[in-house]
């Protein structure tokens, strides 16, 4: 027979261990990490990346130099002062002057005026008929999306710079006209991106409640699934527009664009080439400098933007 064996608490702990513990409700039910929505999370991802707020930030003082730059300068965009024409950058004009005289620095912001503008209606014109499109196509499916998309790759399959080039041709240089040429075909790689979107959002579970509460198609696309495609549809605007930029100032380079003396970044490299090798050298640096500074500044800001709405690198 075994004998049982008392286990006796040693005599040198204290009673004070076998207490027990009072709890705090609050405390204990409290969250360590604060909660934060989605959008809150994406920016402050976006902050931890430094190249896409450098980015950020240029674009925000472009945008405040194009529109406030011009209204505070001295020099008229149009005017003419042949006395000072071709003059190098100096303390009276930071940017030099052209062969009419008129104010580089000046004429540099108006540019910037007419590209961002040119840039930002080309991209929300893409969005809004790009996500409609895409929308429906991608939620109603079947015959009715094999048909849309038929049309898509008729009007990708197109060479877009030579349909920009006849618009351009056939209605004439302006402004409003090559808004209509940079959208008549720019739509297409929107829509793609928001029909992939929607066939793969338009089976989740939220989605099917919505149907079962006997809610219609608009208001499914626009409560339910239009804000869950938001993320690429971003990254694919910040990249729209940097080509729309580019596109009006490769038409302005030759002609089809903006008309003198009004002023584009295209307009004053094209005005500013015959006179190149004649040392005048800052008419072309200029404009070139803030083309390629503003297509980076959209690029890497794009970059940034996909990195921090991608829903599988959130913590």
């Amino acid at each position: 027979m075994v004998k049982s064996q008392i286990i006796s608490t040693p005599p040198n702990v204290p009673d004070e261990w076998f207490k027990p513990k009072s709890k705090e409700l609050g405390k204990a039910e409290s969250v360590v990490r604060p909660s934060l929505s989605y959008w809150k999370d994406a920016w402050r991802r976006l902050r931890k990346n430094k190249l896409a707020m450098v980015g950020l930030i240029f674009l925000i003082l472009l945008a405040l130099l194009a529109i406030f730059g011009p209204v505070f300068s001295p020099y008229s965009v149009t005017g003419t002062d042949y006395p000072n024409q071709n003059k190098a950058p100096s303390l009276a004009h930071w940017f030099g002057t052209d062969e009419a005289g008129r104010d580089v620095f000046t004429r540099t912001w108006y540019g910037a005026r007419i590209s961002l503008f040119v840039g930002v209606m080309a991209a929300l014109i893409d969005f809004f008929i790009g996500v409609i499109y895409g929308g429906i196509s991608g939620y109603k499916g079947g015959r009715a999306d094999a048909v849309m998309m038929r049309i898509i790759e008729v009007l990708y399959g197109l060479p877009h710079l030579l349909v920009v080039i006849l618009l351009m041709v056939v209605m004439g240089p302006s402004l409003t006209t090559i808004i209509v040429a940079l959208t008549v075909t720019g739509w297409v790689g929107m829509a793609r991106i928001v029909r992939g979107q929607v066939l793969q959002i338009k089976n989740y579970e939220f989605v099917t409640a919505s149907k079962s509460f006997g809610a219609k198609t608009p208001r499914i696309i626009r409560k339910n699934l239009l804000p869950n495609t938001m993320g690429p549809i971003i990254v694919q605007m910040t990249l729209t527009v940097p080509s729309a930029i580019f596109a009006e100032a490769f038409l302005s380079f030759l002609g089809l664009g903006i008309q003198a003396p009004y002023a584009s970044w295209g307009v004053m490299a094209s005005d500013a080439l015959p006179v190149i090798l004649s040392g005048h050298w800052w008419r072309l640096f200029f404009p070139a400098f803030f083309i390629s500074l503003t297509m980076f500044a959209f690029n890497v800001l794009g970059d940034g933007l996909q990195d921090a709405l991608d829903p599988k690198l959130r913590r």
